[in-house]
Parts: C-alpha cells; sequence; structure tokens
C-alpha cells in the first residue's frame, strides 16, 4: 500500500527543517552556547562576592575567621613556688585615675603591688573628678564579693580601712611608672613607720616586662577573671544575643567624640567654629600638657582617630558587605548624623546601645559613662571582629582580653597607611573598588590579632621613654599568660 500523500500544513515544515546534518549542528551551537551563558554567570556571581575571586567559603573565612585561637589558651595557673597570702596588718588604700579602662588595668595591678608588698588592699576608690565626672563606686562597676573571693588565694582584700587606723598616718606614695619587682621591695621600707600607704594614682605603676611569672599570671587572673562587672551590667550583656540574632557582627570602637579629638588635635573634615571649639576646650583642661598641635601634621602621621567616612572605606575595601551589622562601641560622635551619614549609607545596619536597649534598661546607666562604657567593653569582646578607629585604653584592653580568649579577630588600621590612600582618593588619583581593595587588604594580613610576642620598646628610645614605648602587658599578655594547647 502506497503512503499516503502529506498534509500542507506537512510539506510546508519539511521545507522549513534542515536535513539532519545541519540540523545537528544547530543543536550542538545552541548547547554550547548555553553552557557558555551558565558558565559565564556564575563566574560573575563569584566576582561580586569578592574581586579575588575567592570562593564564598574563602572569603567568610577571610572575613569572620580567627583559627580557632591557633592551637593558644590561657594558661594562668599559679607555679609550685607560690605561697598562700598572709593577713597582713599593713594596708594599701589607692585611688584610681582615669576612665574605666584605665581604673581596670590600674586596679589590676595595684592587686600585683600588693603581693609584691606584703600588703593587704582595701577595695580601690574610683575616679570620680576626671572628664567623665562619674560617680560610680567600685561595687556599682564591679562585682565586689567576687572580686576578694577569687584573689583570696593571692591578696587579702577588705572593703575598708579597719577603724583605728582611719585616723591613723599614712604614706602618700606616688610610685614610679613602670617599675619593676626590686622598686617594690624597696617601697617595703615604708613599712617599718607606717600601716597605712596610699596611691593617689594607679594607672601604670607596673612594668610590663620582666617581672616573676606568677606576678603576670596574678594580673591575668585579676584582670580576666577577678575584676567581673556587677550584675546589672552583666545582665546587659544580654545585647550581644541581639545583635547575634542578626547573624555576625563587628564591634567598632568609633572615637570620633569631643574629648579625643581635641586632646589629640584633630580636626581633618570640621568645619572652622567646631576646630575652634575642641582648641578652647584642649586650652582650658589643665591637665593636658600639649595644646599647640598641628592637625595635619597628626593626621599624616597616623595619629588621629579615623573619621567615620574613613571607616566606612575601610570596611568596605576589607570586603564586608553592605547588610554587616556594626555595633557602636562609643559615646557620642561629635557632629552626631552630620559625620555619622557617610558611614550609615555603607552600612545602613549601624547600631548604638541606645538603639539596642530599651529606654528602660538604660535608665539606670544614662548618667554614669564608666557604666555604659563597661557595656560597650562586654559587647567589644564577645563580638565576631573587632575594630579600633583609634589606639586608645578601651582598645588595647578589649584587644588583649580577645588575645586571653583564643586570638579572637581584631584588625587594627594602619592609619598612617590608610590615609595615604584616602587622601589619594581625594585628589582623584585612586577610585574605591577592586584595586582599593587589593591595597587595603595586603596593608591589613598581618594585623589582625594573630598570636605574637609583646613588642618591646621602639628603636632609638632611651631611659623611661623606653617603657613608655612599651606595649602594653594587658594589650598582649603573650607568652606569660598564653600558652600551646599541650602546655600550661
Amino acid at each position: 500500500m502506497a503512503n499516503p500523500r502529506p498534509s500542507s500544513h506537512r510539506l510546508l515544515r519539511s521545507r522549513l527543517v534542515p536535513p539532519p546534518s545541519i540540523s545537528c549542528y544547530v543543536l550542538v551551537l545552541l548547547a554550547f552556547s548555553a553552557f557558555i551563558f551558565l558558565f559565564s554567570q556564575r563566574q560573575i556571581t563569584v566576582v561580586d562576592r569578592n574581586p579575588s575571586d575567592e570562593s564564598f567559603e574563602d572569603l567568610k573565612e577571610r572575613l569572620w575567621g580567627s583559627a580557632s585561637g591557633y592551637g593558644y589558651r590561657p594558661c594562668v595557673k599559679r607555679t609550685q613556688k607560690y605561697a598562700a597570702p598572709q593577713k597582713w596588718n599593713r594596708y594599701l588604700t589607692v585611688r584610681s585615675n582615669g576612665g574605666l579602662n584605665q581604673m581596670r588595668t590600674g586596679i589590676c595591678d595595684m592587686v600585683a603591688v600588693a603581693r609584691l608588698m606584703n600588703a593587704t588592699l582595701v577595695i580601690p576608690q574610683l575616679d570620680k573628678r576626671s572628664f567623665w565626672q562619674d560617680t560610680s563606686t567600685f561595687s556599682d562597676i564591679f562585682d565586689e564579693s567576687h572580686f576578694i573571693n577569687s584573689l583570696e588565694g593571692d591578696v587579702h582584700i577588705v572593703r575598708e580601712l579597719p577603724k583605728e587606723l582611719e585616723s591613723a598616718p599614712r604614706a602618700r606614695k606616688h610610685f614610679t611608672s613602670w617599675s619593676g619587682a626590686s622598686y617594690y621591695e624597696e617601697m617595703s621600707q615604708l613599712w617599718k613607720d607606717y600601716q597605712v600607704i596610699h596611691v593617689p594614682k594607679s594607672d601604670s605603676r607596673l612594668a610590663n616586662n620582666d617581672l616573676p611569672i606568677d606576678i603576670q599570671r596574678l594580673r591575668c587572673r585579676a584582670m580576666y577573671d577577678a575584676l567581673r562587672f556587677s550584675n546589672p551590667i552583666e545582665r546587659l550583656g544580654k545585647l550581644v544575643e541581639r545583635l547575634k540574632s542578626h547573624g555576625q557582627y563587628i564591634a567598632l570602637h568609633l572615637r570620633f567624640e569631643k574629648d579625643m579629638l581635641s586632646f589629640t588635635g584633630c580636626t581633618y573634615g570640621l568645619n572652622d567654629m567646631e576646630a575652634e571649639e575642641l582648641r578652647i576646650m584642649r586650652e582650658i583642661t589643665n591637665h593636658w600638657k600639649l595644646k599647640d598641635i598641628n592637625s595635619t601634621e597628626q593626621r599624616l602621621g597616623g595619629f588621629c582617630p579615623l573619621t567615620p567616612k574613613e571607616v566606612g572605606i575601610f570596611l568596605q575595601a576589607l570586603g564586608y558587605p553592605s547588610s554587616t551589622w556594626i555595633y557602636v562601641a562609643a559615646g557620642e560622635i561629635y557632629g552626631g548624623e552630620t559625620y555619622l551619614s557617610d558611614l550609615r549609607s555603607r552600612f545602613p545596619n549601624l547600631v548604638f546601645k541606645e538603639t539596642l536597649a530599651t529606654k528602660e534598661e538604660l535608665k539606670d546607666f544614662s548618667s554614669h559613662s564608666s557604666q555604659t562604657a563597661a557595656i560597650d567593653y562586654i559587647i567589644s569582646v564577645e563580638s565576631d571582629v573587632f575594630v579600633p578607629s583609634y589606639t586608645g585604653n578601651m582598645a588595647r584592653a578589649v584587644e588583649g582580653h580577645r588575645r586571653f580568649l583564643g586570638h579572637r579577630k581584631t584588625i587594627n588600621p594602619d592609619r598612617k597607611g590608610l590615609v595615604e590612600l584616602f587622601d589619594m582618593i581625594d585628589r582623584g588619583e585612586l577610585k574605591e573598588g577592586a584595586k582599593l581593595s587589593s591595597l587595603v587588604s595586603e596593608m591589613h594580613k598581618y594585623r589582625q590579632g594573630a598570636p605574637r610576642k609583646r613588642y618591646g620598646s621602639l628603636p632609638g628610645s632611651k631611659g623611661r621613654d623606653r617603657l613608655r614605648t612599651e606595649e602594653s602587658f594587658y594589650e598582649n599578655p603573650f607568652p606569660e599568660c598564653i600558652c600551646l594547647a599541650d602546655k600550661h
């Protein structure tokens, strides 16, 4: 039987369809084109994540990872030679000076000094007369009972002088800064004539280096265990959980505050009226010795806090996405939203304790700057990444604590190097983008809190200036209080 005649529409289709060899060629070509398109889209996605073609996992590790402590852990055990303290009938009274973290390090030093001088330590008085005008007592900020009890194997501590010694003559002694153990052994001669020695200033009274290992570890036990914050402050540590509910976060210690800008003489980006206001403040603050400061030289030398805008450029160049949550650990930012707006436009999830906590939660702390600074300290220590815009007392204390807890990621901006890049941007010689990111990332490859021994004095420094230029013990308590996991 003959095949049926094809219909008209089948004839038309047969004229349009190419021979099998051509049809196969077209199909292969289309498939290849589709593969190229999909592959290119995948590549574009990776490039959007990071210009250096690193994988998403590598990028996440680079931005947030801290290598799990690099195998190091805290080691603060007493050695076998360490003797239990006696209840000496001679007393060391202390007035701690400065802001919260200056007082904290000073108190820990005085614990060690009391041990060196075989003295009973009276709970220190806190500074109520400095710039911050905070009336907080020791027990308002710290857990007093925990402080006394946790150090009972090291130093005998009492809440106040015995009644019979309140009116007794006492030696008022300004201990020499950065002094070693032998100095305090000499000072112990004062006990021959006095039962009470009063120390009017506690900051930087003990050397950073060359102290007995047990004294260094005592400083760490005091700093990282004994000097725990009071229960009301610790309870507000729940703000950490609120932040972490959004994912990983950066704690930014933004020292763009009036007192710091005035003290350092840094006026870059400010108007003439603001610069004059800061100059007058510096002029009338008696204990600030340096009055005539060249702001341009300060900034070029890397001695100025980064501005909020500069911090935003810096964090973006490192690769942090705009969705990153950033907690600003700071007091009132000078100029407010005027200078914060650029940073906020880059990172909209910019929060302060005032926006993270309720007014009810903060009402008992609002007029006590040292207590609110303690809240900032807790949130900074517990952050996934800590970034200080300036190297001050809090920045050093937080970095040291994070090193002690496992070398948590702390990025220290190279302010001098960054200023050169920022000025190139201002002159139109460099644009934000891949080139800047590469330069900034390379510049900070070894400034992220990895284990290292404490820096010594700067080359060329002599005499007591040599001690002044050493890295603070509390900024990096390695190696005395940090050991490899298989050592103790």
